[in-house]
């Protein structure tokens, strides 16, 4: 933030400083004592300050009304809070309760007020502690529910499974709690880079003089003496000491779309009556942002005292996004499963086999390994890491873990013209003769004008325009000119002129003018047919998007003074935007991942046409803002879908495009940098903003970017489908799977006279699966994966899931048949079967990890393969080891590994005709939403 704050009349403030005393702990009252009234005094009058008495430090309750006892602010979600028709509290009491002054604090007073009052944050927004994560980790659904199943079991005494169930809650409450810990200690790093920062007026002793610095917002405290100015966030409560011209954003307070105007001015008839505190012209609150003007403002309240913090805690939780709404989708949809297994199994059993309660623990275990209790775990550490990678190569900072999914899922990238696709700076696209032919003689004399201008100007003031004219231009052939004099630019005529010396030509100078084309014409010797003519020229160039520019010339005697008329048209220099570096590239790489851009600007149609064609964009439409202003929300959403280019649009527009592309089903993103973008930015799925922007920008964004680059958002775009698509990944495998043991167990405890696995062995089997599994947050996807949004689809999920988890449950189901010819002796069937199937189930889980992930054309061994060969190896080697034996499992004969290997082999090329089915299907073309 910078210094805006610009000098008004003499305030109150500026009176007190001025005051007798200028100690402003000599205004405070004595404690627990009414505040005399102020009087008013005849003017020359000193004021008496009143009998000393100790510094009262407070902090301004809600700064509109104090309490009587002059207490801290009233909490509004747990009270009726100040009274709005209370008398508003004078700028000399709120000095007095806050114990400061117009000059600020000093450095000492200000480290005593932070140990007092803590640091200026939000307290929901702070880094919860581990013993609080674990706290949340154990309410999660899935843990409830597997609380819930050991409890089951331990009432019947099943204390084996209970035990086992006890420890797969215990051991992802860790996981899940140090991963969210490592998670928020990340993203708090991360949005430190991006720190918004607060102008604060301090003083290093009592007897110095204030000095203005940045300083982070966290540090803020009450009593500090701010200064504002436009885009800056109000970091916490203040009150206005002076102010000019502003006015702020306060709809996350209020819900009003329109800026509100605040003023310092005292006035007696500035009281909020019924319109409550945020309606009071002299206060500020924190999450507001300056619109215009600036200001200088004391804190009256920060962190948990600030009527933001208030709201915050009444509102609870934000709405969650659409990943969150998937993955709870899905959630539920598995938790309903879980809960209805168990008396499924016993009513099954009890009406086929005549069996009682004695199969619970077997049920429960079952309704166990259907759960992915590692789901949270694997999400946050798929999140963290991927946001941590695109901040360590990119430089892309991301605010909202959540956001990294959204940003894969983008289908539709809304950006602005200027600086994003073009820099904002015009070049020379070509320079025209009376013919339309190219003539670089043109560009030679507009060059000439250009220089000369500037040379012979009292002020130089060089714009866009001439320094495109010069860089183009060769500087030796404009050294070969001698200026004389000139007639600088001027509006009205929309015209400069310059008299040069022409090198050999003695006794005649040579009159440069150049300017809009209309008021070139208009001074050239042409006929009405030859100027109408040229006019078309122009007129077809700035159709194109370009801009124009008239080149005319005429001889002069030496000495004569320029005179514009009877002039000799040269011709017209064309100039268009300067392209962005890597825009072109970068879009490239966005339409190659299915992200449409569209260009929300407010320049020309034409210009941003131009632009999109130069870039080879498709432009499919153009929409402007008086034509978009008469369609309603449903035929905005039908035009949205098809339109590239809105032009004229002003951030009201933006916001209303957003919207319409959402209603139409898609997941969008908005880059903007400005003050008039953060409605967009709000309503946007994913917020984008540069580390350059306005702080109220950057402070809304979801992401925050090195530089106002397409190859950043490209890159995000590629991290947030990589970690969507190990989410997905690790959904199908874990859930079909699964799935297919369930379905393969159920059967098998029907159709045998044994239950297929005693419940302790599923269980140890399902904690093998679920440790494997981790591996996916660290394996990275088939490249397949990043051709197309990264949508979690709940219906598309649990056609896989079905698909897959029956042929998964055919391959377990034929492994009866390799047990009932391997297994023949009498009297070990039951534990040998038990043996068999453990290693059956765990082979083919770590085939089914290997096979899904690899996707088409396969990869180098990776975490997920290399996990697969330990399950592999476990399930192999554990029936006959001492912890085998100690879950019932006996080694196995011979001949069942060579009858195991052809099941598998079987099961391979099925998986595998399976899934590249799956993936010709899925890779086909899907009509847009709309469409």
């Amino acid at each position: 933030m910078g210094d805006p704050a610009a000098p008004d009349p003499p305030t109150p403030a500026q009176v007190l400083e001025a005051g007798p005393t200028g100690d402003p702990a000599a205004l405070d009252p004595p404690p627990h004592a009414p505040s005399p009234p102020a009087l008013p005094l005849a003017p020359g009058t000193p004021a008496a300050p009143p009998s000393p008495a100790p510094p009262v430090l407070r902090v301004l309750p809600s700064v509109g009304g104090a309490d009587e006892d002059g207490g801290g602010p009233a909490d509004p979600g747990s009270g009726p809070g100040p009274d709005p028709a209370a008398p508003p509290a004078s700028l000399l009491e709120v000095f007095r309760r806050l114990d400061t002054g117009p000059r600020g604090l000093t450095e000492a007073q200000a480290e005593e007020r932070v140990t007092r009052f803590g640091e200026n944050t939000v307290p929901d927004a702070r880094d919860p502690s581990w013993p609080r994560l674990f706290a949340r980790s154990v309410r999660d659904p899935f843990t409830a529910v597997l609380l819930c199943l050991g409890l089951v079991s331990a009432a019947v005494f099943a204390w084996g499974t209970a035990s086992v169930i006890l420890l797969l809650v215990v051991v992802s409450c860790v996981l899940r709690a140090s991963g969210e810990h490592r998670a928020a200690r990340s993203t708090a790093g991360l949005r430190r880079l991006v720190a918004t920062t607060v102008t604060v007026q301090r003083r290093l002793h009592e007897d110095t003089a204030p000095v203005t610095r940045e300083i982070p917002v966290e540090e803020l405290v009450p009593g500090d003496v701010v200064r504002l100015g436009p885009g800056d966030l109000i970091p916490a409560d203040v009150r206005l000491l002076r102010s000019t011209g502003l006015t702020v954003h306060q709809a996350v307070l209020t819900g009003e779309s329109a800026p509100v105007q605040k003023s310092a001015v005292e006035d007696p008839g500035d009281d909020p009556g019924d319109d409550g505190v945020f309606q009071d012209p002299r206060l500020c609150f924190q999450g507001g942002s300056v619109a215009s003007g600036s200001a200088t403002a004391v804190v009256t309240a920060t962190g948990g005292d600030t009527r933001f913090a208030a709201a915050h805690r009444r509102t609870g939780k934000p709405p969650a996004t659409t990943f969150e709404r998937s993955v709870q989708g899905v959630s539920w949809i598995l938790i309903r499963f879980a809960l209805l297994t168990p008396p499924l199994v016993l009513m099954a059993n009890a009406a086929l086999r005549g069996r009682g309660l004695e199969t619970l623990p077997f049920a429960v275990a079952v309704a166990v390994g259907l759960t992915p209790e590692m789901l949270p775990v694997l999400v946050t550490t798929c999140l963290a890491r991927g946001a941590a990678l695109l901040a360590r190569t990119h430089g892309v900072i991301v605010r909202r873990l959540p956001a990294l999914h959204d940003i894969g899922a983008m289908d539709v990238l809304c950006v602005d013209k200027t600086g994003t696709l073009t820099q904002d700076r015009p070049v020379v696209h070509r320079a025209l003769d009376a013919e339309g032919h190219d003539d670089p003689e043109v560009l030679r004399w507009a060059a000439a004008g250009a220089w000369w201008s500037l040379q012979l100007a009292d002020l130089p003031a060089p714009d866009a325009l001439d320094e495109a004219l010069l860089a183009a231009a060769d500087e030796d052939a404009l050294m070969s000119y001698d200026g004389i004099t000139a007639l600088p630019f001027d509006p009205a005529r929309r015209l400069a002129t310059v008299i040069v010396r022409t090198p050999g030509r003695l006794g005649t100078h040579t009159q440069i003018t150049k300017g809009a084309v209309e008021a070139v014409l208009q001074r050239c010797a042409l006929s009405d047919g030859e100027r109408s003519r040229l006019r078309d020229l122009a007129d077809t160039q700035a159709a194109d998007g370009l801009r124009v520019v008239a080149v005319a010339t005429t001889a002069r005697p030496a000495g004569a003074r320029p005179h514009e008329r009877g002039l000799t048209f040269r011709g017209l220099v064309t100039l268009r935007d300067d392209l962005a570096p890597t825009a072109a590239e970068a879009l490239a790489h966005l339409a190659a991942r299915g992200v449409t851009v569209k260009v929300l600007t407010g320049d020309h149609p034409g210009t941003a046409v131009r632009a999109c064609r130069d870039l080879r964009v498709p432009v499919a439409g153009v929409l402007t803002a008086d034509r978009l202003d008469t369609l309603t929300d449903p035929e905005l959403t039908e035009l949205a879908r098809r339109t590239t280019v809105f032009a004229r649009c002003t951030p009201e527009h933006k916001t209303r495009i957003t919207r319409a592309l959402q209603a139409g089903g898609h997941t969008v993103g908005f880059l903007g940098d400005g003050v008039n973008d953060l409605p967009a930015l709000r309503t946007a799925d994913v917020g984008i903003a540069p580390r350059d922007a306005a702080g109220v920008s950057r402070e809304n964004a979801d992401l925050v970017l090195a530089e106002k680059d397409l190859t950043a958002i490209d890159h995000a775009v590629a991290a947030g489908r990589h970690t969507g698509g190990n989410i997905a990944t690790y959904l199908r495998i874990t859930l079909s799977s699964n799935l297919g043991n369930v379905i393969a167990m159920l059967s098998a405890g029907l159709l045998l006279p044994f239950l297929p696995m005693l419940p302790a062995q599923v269980l140890v089997q399902n904690l093998c699966f679920d440790a494997a599994q981790l591996a996916f947050a660290y394996d990275r996807p088939a490249p397949s994966t990043l051709r197309r949004p990264s949508v979690l689809d709940p219906r598309e999920l649990l056609r896989f899931i079905v698909g897959f988890g029956a042929l998964n449950a055919v391959a377990d189901l034929a492994t009866f048949g390799v047990l009932a010819f391997a297994l023949r002796g009498p009297g070990d069937d039951e534990a040998l079967f038990h043996s068999g199937w453990f290693t059956e189930n765990l082979v083919t889980q770590a085939v089914v990890m290997v096979l899904l992930s690899l996707g088409r054309g396969g990869r180098r061994p990776g975490p997920v393969t290399w996990s697969a060969a330990g399950l592999t190896g476990v399930g192999l080697l554990l029936p006959a080891s001492p912890w085998g034996a100690a879950l019932g499992l006996t080694p196995l004969p011979g001949v069942y590994y060579g009858l195991l290997a052809a099941v598998l082999a079987l099961y391979a090329v099925a998986l595998t005709v399976a899934r590249t089915r799956h993936e010709r299907v899925s890779a086909a073309p899907v009509a847009q939403p709309g469409d």
